[in-house]
């Protein structure tokens, strides 16, 4: 009802209600106006005046609300809304909420980061409207809380699409505006502080407050922001991003790379007299190529990938599997022919060379893709990793390479591999870094890459 009471006892021993809240609402209980202490009737030309008031202030930036009062006799027991009438105007309060100092740049970071920023508020359209362009926010459609409240779900969900103002609005008419964005595709977050703002904070996929806001606010948020700028709130949607990014790519890694992976072993067992690589050999190589994803959290993203918001999609992510996975397995297949042929690794007795060096180029490629799957740009020359997960893919790749060589590579039934396959691992590596390419060019191109 946007208004509040108060009763309280007074030395002329009677009972004072005093009530408060918005002009409208007010001026449709109150009955006389106070002016020089004596009372007059609220006629139509008082309401106009004061309604003039009322928009001059407003059309200032100042919020306002008016005072109202009703005598009652001493001993009353019990008051209702209906008490609420035959009341007398004594006048208004008004006060400047300025827009903090970060409003105009969090709003102007916000859009450029593909974020649509919605006002909803108590207050009058009038006020809001000048704190809008105080802030640099464009009005592109206006709805008021009474408009809300006669409209169904699903107009109001159409409504809510074209209106980016929404005033007078109710504690719960703010709820229903956000589950109408959610119900029309949105991912909504919403940033409040007090009491009314209660309910949407619970409704929105996102609720933000302060540290200063009321408890209930507090309590019904998922995130409390300490900072007083609100430029926290963009780095905030950056730093999300950034970090759903790097999810994302240590899911296309591990899901394609182990895709590709069961394609290799399945043909080399049906293939080969003995297995292509021993258990404890897999274990090892799967676990230095962990080791190096310790750097993705620290990656960088790519630019325009962090201006605009993206969805949790598991079928792209399984489509991706799908094209780039079996890309690997053609170079494992080049791997064994080479072995097979060339170095005549045939039987059990010559399996050790054999699994050594599918070992170093299955080690060597699925670290090296780390570097394609990251970007959708040309790695290395259009995009580059950052230093910590450039650092641990080097030193991994090092490590495949000498392990072979050493006592520990013994001990898991690796041997020393002939000079002359590292030229052949060489073309082989290159080859398929530029056919991953090509196909992740064309995927991005034909799917969409992130």
């Amino acid at each position: 009802r946007r208004r509040m009471s108060v009763c309280v006892e007074t030395e002329r021993r009677e009972e004072l209600l005093i009530t408060k809240g918005a002009f409208e609402e007010m001026l449709q209980v109150c009955s006389f106006v106070e002016i020089d202490r004596k009372p007059h009737p609220l006629d139509d030309e008082y309401r106009e005046a004061a309604r003039a008031l009322v928009r001059e202030l407003n059309e200032e930036g100042f919020r306002v609300i008016a005072i109202a009062f009703r005598r009652f006799p001493l001993g009353r027991e019990r008051y209702s809304q209906a008490d609420e009438s035959e009341m007398t105007l004594a006048g208004f309060m008004a006060f400047l909420d300025p827009p903090k100092d970060s409003a105009a740049p969090a709003l102007k970071a916000l859009a450029e980061h593909g974020v649509t920023v919605k006002v909803v508020t108590g207050d009058n359209e009038v006020v809001t409207a000048r704190i809008c362009r105080e802030v640099g926010l464009t009005i592109e459609g206006v709805l008021l809380g009474p408009e809300i409240e006669r409209l169904s779900d699903e107009e109001l969900q159409e409504a809510v699409r074209h209106a980016n103002l929404f005033a007078k609005v109710s504690p719960l008419g703010k709820a229903r505006i956000v589950k109408a964005l959610q119900a029309g595709g949105a991912v909504v977050g919403f940033l409040g502080d007090g009491i009314n703002d209660a309910p949407a904070l619970r409704q929105a996929d996102v609720g933000i407050s302060v540290n200063t806001a009321v408890d209930i606010a507090r309590e019904s948020a998922d995130i409390i922001l300490l900072e007083k700028s609100l430029m926290v709130l963009e780095e905030g949607v950056v730093e999300g991003r950034r970090t759903f990014g790097n999810i994302l790519k240590y899911i296309r890694m591990g899901t394609s790379s182990n895709f590709g992976n069961m394609f290799s072993v399945l043909g080399a067992s049906a293939w080969l007299p003995f297995l292509p690589m021993q258990p404890v050999q897999l274990l090892v190589q799967n676990l230095l190529y962990d080791f190096s994803q310790i750097g993705i959290p620290f990656d960088e993203m790519d630019a325009d990938y962090l201006r605009k918001p993206r969805r949790w999609e598991v079928n792209a992510i399984a489509r991706f599997m799908l094209y780039l996975g079996p890309v690997s397995s053609i170079f494992d297949y080049a791997t064994f022919c080479l072995m097979w042929f060339l170095y005549g690794a045939r039987t059990p007795a010559m399996q050790s060379l054999f699994q050594s060096a599918w070992f170093v180029e299955g080690l060597l490629s699925q670290t090296l893709v780390v570097h394609i799957i990251r970007t959708r740009k040309i790695p290395f020359l259009e995009s580059r990793a950052s230093a910590p997960l450039t650092v641990l893919t080097s030193a991994v790749m090092l490590a495949g390479l000498v392990i072979p060589f050493t006592r520990f590579g013994a001990t898991i039934g690796l041997c020393s591999l002939p000079w002359s396959y590292f030229g052949w691992l060489v073309l082989i590596l290159l080859a398929y870094v530029g056919l991953a390419q090509v196909v992740k060019s064309w995927f991005a191109r034909k799917y969409g890459y992130y």
